[in-house]
């Protein structure tokens, strides 16, 4: 049995964005490691997301179960908390995936942004990751601890351009988690950020040019397109036992193309 199979078996972990593309991969990672997943995605993926809870089920040995559920409406985050209760009795972990990126729809210049999309992105990218760990954080309190992983992106330090909202958005994510990480620290909840690269998956062919993808993995270090495999090493450790004395970080990954 891996490590990461053995530090995860049995442990609650509810994942965001979690329907299909890396919050999917996510998901049956985790499961495949022995954890009790609570996968929730909008209503609207209901069948997508209960389609592949039940194949992670399937495959094992861990056990996943789908909500569905609006990060931005704490109606809906009680449901999921519930069913964690409900179902495994507890919460180890949050990955807190879930975020607007392929609905962008393109690339356009600040100064095109209208305010209803500017508000749309930061409410849901920002303020949907803030209430999911406000919703996680008492039952996490009652288990004695717990760990919160935030997916940020490599673009909040390269400023790319055509997508400032979610730039904004992701490099707000980082605040976030270091100032999450100070004030649940004396709860033993641990708070990290992810920051994948340019991730070679459905959404980022959605919204950039298969030139413009070849031209970013020529400039990492390991010189490859990244897929979404690539994210799970690190967010199953960020989410497990054995990074409980790391906290307040965030963790690129990107083969090399952004060094902190």
């Amino acid at each position: 049995m891996s490590l990461v199979t053995s530090e995860h078996s049995g442990r609650v972990v509810v994942v965001t964005g979690a329907a299909g593309g890396i919050g999917g991969r996510y998901v049956e990672a985790l499961t495949a490691a022995g954890a009790l997943v609570v996968a929730a995605d909008v209503a609207a993926l209901t069948d997508a997301g209960t389609e592949l809870a039940g194949k992670a089920t399937a495959a094992g040995p861990g056990r996943a179960v789908f909500v569905a559920a609006d990060i931005t409406s704490d109606e809906d985050w009680t449901a999921v908390v519930d069913t964690a209760r409900r179902e495994f009795g507890r919460i180890d972990a949050l990955v807190n995936n879930a975020a607007i990126y392929q609905g962008l729809g393109g690339k356009r210049h600040l100064t095109e942004l209208t305010n209803d999309e500017w508000d749309r992105v930061l409410t849901v990218n920002v303020r949907g990751t803030w209430q999911a760990i406000k919703a996680v954080t008492p039952l996490m309190r009652e288990g004695g601890g717990g760990r919160i992983v935030n997916i940020s992106s490599t673009v909040a330090r390269m400023g790319a351009p055509g997508f400032a909202h979610y730039v904004a958005s992701k490099a707000a994510v980082d605040g976030l988690t270091r100032a999450a990480a100070r004030e649940l620290g004396p709860d033993a909840i641990t708070v990290n950020a992810v920051a994948p690269g340019l991730v070679s998956d459905e959404a980022s062919r959605t919204l950039n040019t298969d030139d413009y993808i070849a031209t970013a993995a020529k400039g990492r270090a390991l010189g490859r397109e990244m897929a979404p495999d690539d994210l799970v090493g690190a967010v199953l450790w960020l989410a497990g036992p054995t990074s409980g004395f790391v906290t307040g970080q965030t963790v690129v990954v990107d083969g090399g193309g952004v060094f902190t």
